[in-house]
């Protein structure tokens, strides 16, 4: 199994909401070949990552900026729509869509997190029929992800009432009882879920696996990861660092080189597991063809 390194930061490069403000594919801003990238709610790994990139970017001459969204489903439908040229996805979500963009490379793995209240008695997927739950943001790869996974556990969508809430909203909703249950797909630890219960999801994985497909790995999140926590299993799902068709070869060239070559400063302090960013995890992209770009650069280093 590849080891993995969660990515995460506090950092703030160039984040904006809106993507009317370049043309497709990639723009020129004096020097600088300027990228959109489309991330993640703010708070979670996809954004603090591309916060990252952008950064690092910067000084290969590449402007990157950084779109705030709801996920993988809205970064699949941005980048459809040419209004994005580069987007962070999970693997299940890319999976499932029928244009597949071509791969920059594996980044890191999100772990499916289930929480509850600390003194919830819900111990287990099953136990939450006919409880409140928050699949994740509308246009977010959680909320297609935890459909599969209640499926595996063999609840209905319809055996619980649903929202599909931002993480801040959903934790707030928790907390004060509006809802039982919260799913989120992200890195840990997750800032937010502090305080929170993880369900065990670790008796899953060989159901999601065999009903699903081979993109959902057993991983285990250590314990202390959140204050107070102990060990709990679960299941993770690899992100992959995606890009339009139409974008050039020496930009997904340039940003290859970034991810190769600048993989320190791209992995935090704070982040918790132990991928790393180096020529083996990044190709590691399944089924998902490597843009040119990118299969170049790999080639050149590794051969």
């Amino acid at each position: 199994m590849i080891t993995r390194r969660q990515l995460l930061s506090g950092a703030t490069v160039l984040a904006v909401a809106g993507v009317s403000a370049l043309s497709a594919g990639c723009a020129r801003e004096g020097d600088a070949m300027t990228v959109r990238l489309a991330a993640g709610e703010e708070g979670g790994f996809y954004h603090a990552f591309a916060v990252l990139l952008a950064r690092e970017a910067a000084g290969a001459g590449i402007r990157v900026h950084v779109l705030t969204t709801a996920g993988s489903r809205e970064n699949l439908m941005l980048l459809a729509a040419g209004n994005a040229d580069v987007a962070l996805v999970l693997a299940d979500s890319l999976a499932e869509d029928p244009q597949r963009p071509p791969a920059i490379g594996r980044v890191y793995e999100n772990y499916l997190q289930l929480a509850v209240a600390p003194d919830s008695t819900f111990r287990g997927v099953a136990d939450l029929r006919g409880a409140r739950l928050n699949l994740g943001a509308t246009g977010s790869g959680a909320a297609a992800s935890g459909v599969k996974l209640l499926a595996a556990a063999g609840v209905g969508v319809e055996e619980v009432t649903v929202t599909h809430l931002p993480l801040p909203e959903a934790v707030s909703a928790l907390t004060q009882g509006r809802s039982e249950a919260l799913l989120w797909a992200g890195g840990v630890p997750t800032a937010a879920l502090n305080g929170l219960r993880l369900l065990d999801l670790g008796p899953l994985a060989p159901a999601m696996r065999e009903r699903f497909g081979y993109l959902y790995d057993p991983v285990l999140i250590a314990a202390g990861t959140y204050p107070g926590m102990p060990a709990v299993h679960t299941i993770g799902v690899a992100n992959l660092l995606v890009a339009s068709a139409n974008l050039a070869d020496s930009t997904v060239a340039a940003l290859t080189e970034v991810l190769l070559t600048h993989a320190d400063s791209l992995v935090p302090a704070e982040a918790a597991g132990t991928q790393f960013l180096d020529a083996r995890s990044l190709i590691g992209t399944g089924t998902v063809a490597l843009h040119p770009g990118a299969a170049a650069v790999y080639r050149r280093h590794h051969g």
